[in-house]
């Protein structure tokens, strides 16, 4: 009895053994993953259609973690908060931004974080909150989304029913212009070929103009130099007159002068004396020609003989 109640003490202390061993290594492979990874919220306020669980996370393109869960904000459920699980030694600070993006047009979406200056603090717990809050900022997606929001708006506008009444208007106006000019076709054959018979005179008038121009640039080109020695020529003359005039001026500059201060002073006097002259020459003109016989013999002329 004594032998198989040993037995029983050493497989029982053997299992319990046993079992605080697999117990220590679960903790320590536990201990040892939570020390190799984080968690980190992001709270996106915008669709999140096409994520799930396990989605991968993405640092500049690389991959870097997963999405652990997605749940909506309990105070918001505009807002979706999305818990990160990354790797210990990701570079995730204070300016680390995320957003929605696609691998591919056909894949799945993921979220992205970018940013994070080297010299920015790395993101830590803030009061209030289990984990850090990764700031996000509009996405690719939900920038696409918003414009093919404000597209179709505009599009309901443009196609309104007044515009859709003005569009067939239009139509209907350009159809009937259409109609017109159709009908008039040999009309606007007979302005063309007008036009064209026109273009072709006017060609040759410039044609006619351009040789008369050139003709008329040739001789003037041909006389210039003729023309050019003509006026060297005058230009001398000129200047031999010109230099004439100073050498006279300098030689009789003592008579100039003295003209100038006797001769004007006298030249007043005189100008008097000679407009009295005029004055009495006048008068005795006037008197000439009114009685010449009394002006000239001192009596009256004559009367003539008038028969009775």
């Amino acid at each position: 009895m004594e032998t198989k109640a040993n037995y029983v003490l050493i497989g029982a202390f053997t299992i319990l053994v046993s079992l605080f061993l697999l117990g220590f290594g679960l903790w320590a492979a536990k201990y040892s993953s939570d020390k190799s990874w984080r968690e980190y919220d992001v709270v996106f306020r915008e669709p999140v259609t096409g994520l799930t669980n396990g989605s991968s996370v993405q640092y500049n393109g690389i991959a870097i973690g997963t999405i652990e869960s997605l749940k909506l904000a309990p105070n918001d459920p505009r807002a979706v908060i999305a818990r990160l699980k990354l790797q210990a030694d990701a570079p995730v600070r204070t300016d680390t931004r995320a957003k929605l993006s696609m691998t591919s047009l056909t894949g799945s979406p993921i979220i992205q974080l970018t940013g994070g200056d080297p010299a920015s603090p790395r993101l830590t717990e803030t009061p209030g909150n289990e984990v850090p809050i990764i700031l996000t900022e509009p996405s690719a997606l939900q920038n696409i989304a918003d414009t093919a929001n404000r597209l179709v708006e505009r599009l309901d506008k443009v196609l309104s029913q007044e515009n859709v009444e003005r569009i067939a208007g239009t139509l209907e106006n350009i159809e009937s212009l259409t109609g017109s000019i159709a009908d008039q076709r040999e009309d606007l054959s007979a302005l063309i070929a007008n036009a064209r018979k026109a273009s072709e005179q006017l060609n040759t008038t410039l044609d006619s103009t351009n040789r008369a121009i050139s003709d008329v640039d040739r001789e003037f080109v041909q006389k210039l130099p003729g023309l050019v020695d003509r006026l060297d020529t005058t230009l001398a003359k000129l200047d031999s007159a010109a230099g004439g005039a100073d050498q006279i001026l300098n030689e009789n500059r003592g008579a100039i002068r003295s003209f100038a201060n006797d001769g004007l002073s006298q030249l007043g006097p005189t100008l008097g004396e000679l407009r009295t002259l005029i004055r009495d020459l006048r008068r005795i003109s006037d008197r000439l020609e009114g009685n010449p016989t009394r002006f000239l013999l001192g009596r009256d002329a004559p009367k003539e003989f008038e028969p009775e």
